[in-house]
């Protein structure tokens, strides 16, 4: 079986798989959120906030795939089996049925400020340990961020 090394080593490879792990975890169950709301959504805004949860499924499933392929290139396995991500998701679930839409923005709404919350921490804690992947979240953290202004706007 092939070995996959990455550049760093010790502590700072420890502090950016972590990272990378939580932000794997986060992106994907923030696509099934984003999926479940959609096909579950009601309301007078139901085609516009439709249209605008597979924006953010499309941008958390780009997001998730350069996350998880940064933790190969760093020489770690990510862990985006279904039972890890129910285990370790911090993400606050839809109700089961159909959602008003008004309740699904709030509710993504409040989703995308932990997420970012989360990415904000991730920046600060990879500033030393890997500028690379730090720029990676940053990334992240603008979709987030611009995602979340979208949603609050519809309060």
């Amino acid at each position: 079986m092939a070995t996959i090394t990455g550049p760093l080593s010790g502590d700072a490879k420890n502090t950016v798989v972590e990272a990378l792990q939580g932000a794997l975890v986060d992106l994907i169950d923030l696509s099934l959120v984003a999926k479940q709301a959609h096909w579950n959504l009601v309301g007078s805004h139901f085609r516009a906030i439709h249209l605008q949860l597979d924006e953010l499924t499309d941008l958390a499933r780009a997001h998730m795939d350069t996350v998880a392929e940064r933790c190969v290139a760093l020489g770690s396995s990510p862990d985006g089996r279904s039972a890890t991500v129910a285990k370790s998701t911090r993400l606050q679930q839809p109700e089961h049925g159909w959602i008003e839409d008004g309740k699904v923005v709030a509710t993504v709404t409040d989703i995308l400020a932990g997420v970012s919350k989360r990415m904000y921490e991730r920046i600060r804690a990879t500033e030393e340990a890997d500028p690379v992947t730090q720029d990676l979240f940053i990334t992240i953290a603008q979709d987030i961020d611009k995602q979340h202004w979208m949603f609050q706007a519809q309060r």
